[in-house]
């Protein structure tokens, strides 16, 4: 679940465009600007954010479920997707942004609602000027390992 007294948006573009990557995930982080709105829908908030490293926590619950009755992959997909680009994130100076070109994901475990805390971890791999990769991991309160993933992000001037 998001952190109660969270914010939810986007901030403007000349926000963005005003800050490093790293402030401006720490900005999210600390409450300073609005967490973006699909951290409300899944329930997730950043924990922690440093160069290089960004880690997201959320309980997975009921209404993750698909149809055979466990959290649907789209939500460890976006778990990934999040914490692999903004590990990217925070390399990159004011004025800079990036997309998603790629993502790889292995799933290794079921998700359900009884795993309780998880963590997504996203740490760079390599910080290029047009293209940048970096890898994730969703574990459990336990260090247990449901799914894994790479990603190469396009690095783009906002």
């Amino acid at each position: 679940m998001a952190e109660s007294g969270t914010t939810f948006g986007v901030a403007p573009l000349e926000t963005m465009k005003s800050m490093s990557g790293l402030e401006f995930l720490r900005s999210i982080a600390d409450g300073r600007l609005p967490a973006p709105p699909i951290a409300q829908t899944l329930g997730f908030h950043i924990a922690e954010v440093s160069q290089g490293y960004v880690r997201f926590e959320m309980t997975p619950e009921f209404k993750h479920y698909n149809p055979l009755g466990g959290v649907h992959g789209g939500v460890a997909a976006t778990l990934l997707d999040s914490c692999m680009s903004c590990a990217v994130h925070t390399h990159l100076p004011a004025g800079t942004g990036y997309t998603t070109m790629e993502i790889k994901i292995n799933f290794v475990r079921a998700l359900t609602d009884k795993a309780g805390l998880i963590r997504a971890e996203g740490r760079t791999l390599h910080v290029g000027r047009r293209a940048s990769t970096a890898e994730g991991k969703i574990v459990d309160a336990n260090g247990t390992l449901y799914a894994h993933g790479t990603t190469t992000c396009m690095i783009l001037q906002l």
